[in-house]
């Protein structure tokens, strides 16, 4: 049987085992409405739905769980496997896109900012001026170099 890194057999083969189970996931995350006779979910008076298993956010810890990893970061060692690379990063993706949503929503503005700068390349809570900056002081640098060289 083939090994993986530590010498423990790979969790999964390919990754048609796993897509299963992720789109199980974010089903569950859906939650359960409790539905009428007639098939429509239950509301309240003022339109919400009422749960027989309340929606939870998708998460990157849940999905790991959910595919039976021990970690966060057993997951994102396993998106590492070319096999399995484009799966797993399109899962994120969507987790991902669930955070970005709620930084439009003030009571989960700070949850998402965390999410998205531990679990995701790209984001980050410092300005981007500050990179900017850094790139023209480079320029200013090279440019009197330049013209020092012209003299």
């Amino acid at each position: 049987m083939p090994k993986g890194k530590g010498g423990r057999p790979p969790k999964y083969k390919c990754k048609e085992e796993i897509e299963g189970l992720i789109e199980t996931y974010f089903d569950e995350c859906q939650g359960i409405p409790w539905f009428d006779e007639e098939g429509h979910p239950l509301q309240t008076d003022k339109g919400f739905i009422i749960y027989n298993k309340a929606p939870k956010p998708p998460t990157v810890t849940g999905l790991a769980l959910a595919l039976g990893f021990n970690s966060r970061m057993s997951l994102l060692n396993y998106q590492g496997k070319k096999e399995f690379m484009d799966t797993i990063t399109r899962a994120k993706s969507y987790i991902e896109e669930y955070a970005e949503r709620r930084l439009f929503d003030k009571d989960g503005v700070q949850g998402a900012k965390f999410s998205l700068i531990n679990n995701f390349k790209g984001w980050s809570d410092k300005p981007k001026e500050d990179s900017d900056k850094e790139i023209f002081e480079k320029l200013d640098v090279i440019l009197e170099g330049i013209n020092h060289a012209a003299k």
